[in-house]
């Protein structure tokens, strides 16, 4: 094991159509694409199209929806540790305009407890607050073993408070900083408060707001791409979490600036793209967007 996220599953159906029918209505969408969803789940598959393949702790329904997610965690060679729960988790997305609407199907209850792994080897942990048992059992083992922590705040979940005191890297959404009716300024130091040594809140077109082990903020600003090339901003904030995990994996010498710059690539090559699988990019792809907007020396990053 190089890595453990944990999360809760999804199977995402993204579409794009300009009319929403009601009633007895009928229209047809302009495209789509199905794919695996959630939020640690869709940064897990991000890491392994990158490099490194996690391990992943996810609700798996025992239904066809449920096989079809096996069927693509499979195909990227992630050992998936299965909790079982009764139905498939499903996401129904429509983007538009820069935004996306999002209408879920969600089953959480747990049939069995959380499987209990041996963390042999493993050198990073991602949760996003879904399974809160689970998140905060691992969160207390690896920070014992001093093994990074990192925490996709994307909601205010059960423990998030207490899940905090053992996250190294926290990294949460406007809507975190909304429902806990702070500021994104507030919330760096709310971060700091709880001990995590870096933090930081995505705020889209905005960029990152974020401080250091030093306790300094930092803007790390979004990249100008034009608005007519992004299609999907669902799965951004994932594949943002994704990378900079795959980032540290692989170089952690390097800085936490330079992570989150690597990962900002990867966001600003998922919004190109129809759905969470399409999105994902390749290490060429990332460098290919950091040369486009002349980021840093024209060589590979991860080198």
């Amino acid at each position: 094991m190089q890595a453990l996220f944990i999360g809760q599953t999804y199977i995402d159906v993204t579409f794009i159509t300009d009319h929403m029918p009601t009633g007895d209505e009928k229209h047809v969408a302009s495209a789509y694409a199905v794919s695996f969803g959630g939020n640690a789940v869709t940064a897990a598959f991000c890491c392994a199209k990158l490099g490194v393949v996690p391990d992943l702790i996810a609700t798996v329904a025992n239904d066809w929806l449920g096989r079809m997610f096996q069927d693509m965690s499979a195909k990227y060679g992630i050992s998936i540790h299965p909790r079982k729960v009764n139905s498939s988790s499903l996401s129904f997305i429509m983007p538009k305009d820069g935004k996306r609407a999002i209408v879920r199907c969600r089953d959480d209850e747990h049939i069995h407890p959380f499987p209990m792994l041996n963390l042999k080897g493993c050198r990073a942990l991602h949760v996003d607050g879904h399974q809160p048992d689970a998140a905060i059992h691992y969160a207390k083992l690896c920070r014992e073993d001093g093994i990074l922590t990192s925490l996709d705040g994307g909601g205010l979940r059960t423990n998030t408070h207490e899940l905090l005191e053992f996250i190294d890297v926290a990294i949460v959404a406007e809507r975190l900083c909304e429902q806990m009716d702070k500021t994104p300024e507030a919330m760096l130091d709310y971060l700091k408060s709880r001990g995590c040594r870096v933090g930081g809140v995505t705020m889209g077109e905005q960029g990152l707001l974020w401080y250091d082990e030093t306790g300094a903020v930092r803007k790390l600003p979004a990249l100008p791409i034009a608005r007519e090339r992004v299609l999907d901003t669902n799965g951004a904030g994932d594949v943002f979490h994704g990378a900079y995990v795959f980032s540290y994996l692989n170089n952690p010498s390097k800085s936490w600036h330079d992570h989150f710059e690597f990962a900002r690539a990867a966001s600003t090559y998922k919004i190109q793209r129809l759905g969470n699988e399409a999105g994902l990019p390749t290490l060429a792809d990332i460098d290919a967007v950091r040369q486009e907007f002349q980021i840093g020396r024209k060589k590979e990053f991860w080198d």
